[in-house]
């Protein structure tokens, strides 16, 4: 069957980086970093920065490595081979359909805020999620271009609130409201690297317009603009959300609050606010569910037609879509979103889904080696050799930051993770040996 070539171009494109860095987590993480105090806001610089240079290692490698889809996959390949260029693939595939399932979940909490019967008929609930899970599975099966008008369209009805709130939030920001530097008893350093590392998960999907790359209309153009823009979008919106709501909230109200924004949007706007909000809660984890599936599809398409993945995972239908990676990602999804609602199952749940986090931040710190390694070998020409080293030395540095803060336990975990993969890798190196002789 020939397959129908579709295009996206930079407005989509950014919206894919956009969206799928601005989920539903944002929407309350103002009311914890409120207990930390004012030091949150450094925290949130502090991150933003590490993430501007991760993104500019993506946006430069995007210019050397042109039309191929695959992001961090094909980078840490570039550098290091098949072995590792698997390894991240494996993890970071792993880490999508996990997260998958744990998103469905976060948009079925938000939706309870109006059916309130979610948060105790499981049943209902189980459903919900399956509906959501294999809709969108759906409609990325209908091609790039279809995702890529839901991801655009989500991404900005999810703005709207948080530009509500920015924009109108200033004529009822007082500055009494406004905690102090830092409220932990701890030092200002220590409690400055735990803010920076609950910040670090609300930029992961920087890296999202590399990875369907051979899908983007002038990828050596438009991915490297649609990964810095959508980056400094989301830090911006992420920043000044975080100062309007830290005036706008008494600190006893805000460190309480389960829905923040919500909460501020009743000051402007009464219970009608609050809906509003709400709904964008809900709207954002669907545009965000929308896009990690794509991701989904296309990074083990992209890993198959290097034949480190299974054959299947790279077959399109006529619209050009990797209809196999989406089906097995929404299977996969499907159970990890039923297991949160299995008695006994639940703290194995969230054990899986904070493995993920590992399995999606070591593609960040073997994208900036590799970029180290192209350039200390002069594998591509630069303008700045010097320039070019210092930031792959940061975004390695920081990526090392990055992880070794997510706590031993969990590096070691995440580290075995990849290492089932090891078999799985072995096994591809013998198919593809076999089929070649």
């Amino acid at each position: 069957m020939k397959s129908k070539t579709q295009k996206i171009g930079l407005l989509t494109a950014t919206s894919l980086v956009v969206g799928n860095m601005i989920g539903v987590g944002i929407f309350v993480l103002p009311a914890v970093l409120s207990n930390y105090g004012s030091v949150s806001l450094l925290g949130w610089l502090f991150t933003a920065t590490g993430a501007l240079i991760l993104a500019k290692i993506f946006s430069n490698f995007s210019k050397i490595i042109v039309s191929k889809s695959g992001g961090p996959y094909v980078y840490s390949k570039a550098g290091f081979g098949d072995f590792l260029g698997f390894l991240v693939a494996w993890g970071y595939w792993i880490a999508c359909w996990v997260s998958n399932g744990a998103i469905a979940i976060a948009i079925i909490g938000a939706a309870s805020f109006f059916i309130p019967e979610l948060a105790t008929n499981a049943t209902l609930s189980v459903s919900l999620g399956l509906g959501l899970i294999w809709f969108f599975t759906w409609i990325n099966s209908r091609g790039i271009k279809e995702s890529g008008k839901v991801q655009l369209f989500t991404t900005i009805v999810k703005i709207i609130p948080l530009l509500f709130i920015i924009l109108f939030g200033l004529f009822f920001f007082k500055i009494e409201n406004f905690p102090s530097f830092n409220l932990t008893g701890e030092s200002n350093f220590s409690s400055l690297s735990t803010v920076a590392s609950l910040t670090l998960y609300a930029f992961l999907g920087i890296e999202c317009a590399t990875i369907p790359a051979a899908d983007i209309h002038n990828p050596e153009k438009t991915v490297p603009r649609a990964t810095m823009l959508g980056t400094v979008i989301t830090t911006i919106l992420y920043i000044l959300a975080t100062i309007i709501l830290f005036g706008m909230l008494p600190l006893e109200i805000l460190q309480e609050s389960p829905a923040p924004f919500a909460e501020a949007a009743k000051i402007m706007g009464g219970d009608l606010g609050g809906y509003f909000v709400a709904l964008g809660v809900i709207v954002s984890g669907i545009g965000v569910l929308n896009g990690w599936i794509l991701i989904t599809g296309q990074i083990s398409m992209a890993t198959a037609k290097d034949e480190l993945f299974p054959d299947f995972f790279k077959k399109k239908n006529k619209k050009g879509a990797p209809v196999n990676g989406f089906v097995i990602g929404g299977i996969l999804s499907s159970v990890v979103m039923s297991l949160n609602y299995t008695e006994g199952l639940v703290e194995q749940f969230q054990f899986i889904v904070q493995l993920t986090v590992i399995a999606t931040l070591l593609p960040y710190l073997f994208t900036a080696a590799s970029y180290l390694l192209i350039i200390i070998e002069k594998k591509f020409e630069t303008k700045s050799w010097f320039k070019s080293l210092v930031l792959a030395t940061l975004g390695f540095l920081y990526s090392f930051w990055a992880i070794y803060g997510s706590g031993p336990e969990t590096v070691y975990y995440g580290f075995l993770l990849l290492l089932m993969g090891i078999p799985v890798y072995v096994y591809m190196k013998w198919i593809t040996t076999k089929k070649n002789k």
